[in-house]
């Protein structure tokens, strides 16, 4: 006689696990509880009335219904306090999970970069409040005039809508804006940003000391380099990188005249490969530049 195989499944839902009969057409429930630890009897689904029947145990033994096993698929029945404790710790586990998958996903606070000075707290909450719970804004101002330093902060309750909003530009009070997360120790591998700004269009009777008076309303200024010979542009060093990266594609009006402000990049950024392509370039200028500890920004090579 072939070995018979009964199919068997914890749950009606899942794929039924194939287990062997005995010679005589039983059963045993040792064999069931092999595969299913704790397992105490089956029940099947009565393919007439719909209704769940038992299956008949006798000493350890499962008798076939109608002395016939067919083709259904029986379900395994666990001890009423032992099914009540394994779902208790299956909804613990599912908690568990969304918990810590919570805990990596933190939302942290965004930086608002390239705000316009009109923006005001009220204006970042309604717009961003479009794209989920803003649990937090703020707009950076100078300690001494009250006057926005054009960048702020924003946090979102949710980590889905903070990945959202980092991934577009944003046009707020008619300008375009950038929200990302500022630099953290807790990033090492990020690049830190620049505390360093271009400043071009500059006039020759610009003074250290003007551009100095006129950067400080934004925030503390930390150094100011005007090359000589003069050469139409400068570089203003912030305390605060944020400072300093809100004000870049900004132009300003200075003395009269229109200046634009970029990124200045470190001087490890093969200067000597830049300075041939501006007009006078030399290796005296290269030198110039190597002392200053900046660069062309790209744009203006």
């Amino acid at each position: 006689m072939s070995e018979l195989y009964i199919r068997v499944a914890e749950d009606e839902s899942e794929e039924p696990m194939e287990i062997p009969s005995e010679d005589d057409g039983t059963v045993l429930l040792s064999s069931v509880a092999a595969q299913f630890p704790g397992a105490c009897g089956l029940r099947y689904r009565n393919p007439e009335s719909q209704c769940m029947r038992g299956v008949r145990l006798v000493e350890g033994v499962l008798h076939a219904p109608e002395n016939e096993w067919g083709n259904l698929v029986y379900v395994v029945n666990y001890p009423k306090g032992e099914t009540d404790n394994k779902r208790k710790m299956e909804e613990i586990d599912a908690a568990s999970a969304v918990k810590i998958k919570r805990g990596f996903q933190k939302t942290s606070d965004l930086i608002v970069l390239g705000l316009p000075w009109k923006t005001t707290e009220q204006d970042l909450k309604d717009y961003f409040s479009t794209f989920g719970e803003v649990i937090m804004v703020q707009v950076k101002r100078d300690a001494k005039t009250g006057n926005s330093k054009g960048f702020g902060f924003v946090r979102f309750s949710d980590y889905e809508t903070q990945t959202k909003v980092i991934a577009q530009r944003h046009m707020i009070d008619g300008r375009w804006c950038d929200c990302k997360l500022p630099n953290s120790k807790a990033c090492p591998d990020e690049p830190m940003r620049s505390r360093k700004i271009f400043v071009g269009r500059c006039t020759e009777d610009m003074t250290t000391d003007e551009l100095r008076q006129y950067f400080m309303q934004y925030g503390e200024v930390t150094d100011v380099f005007i090359p000589k010979p003069f050469r139409a542009f400068a570089f203003v060093t912030f305390a605060d990188d944020q400072v300093a990266q809100a004000l870049c594609g900004e132009d300003l009006i200075i003395k009269g005249v229109s200046v634009h402000i970029s990124n200045a990049e470190p001087k490890h950024n093969n200067i000597h490969q830049l300075v041939p392509n501006f007009p006078g370039g030399s290796a005296s200028l290269a030198a110039m530049f190597a002392r200053s500890q900046y660069q062309f920004p790209s744009s203006h090579v």
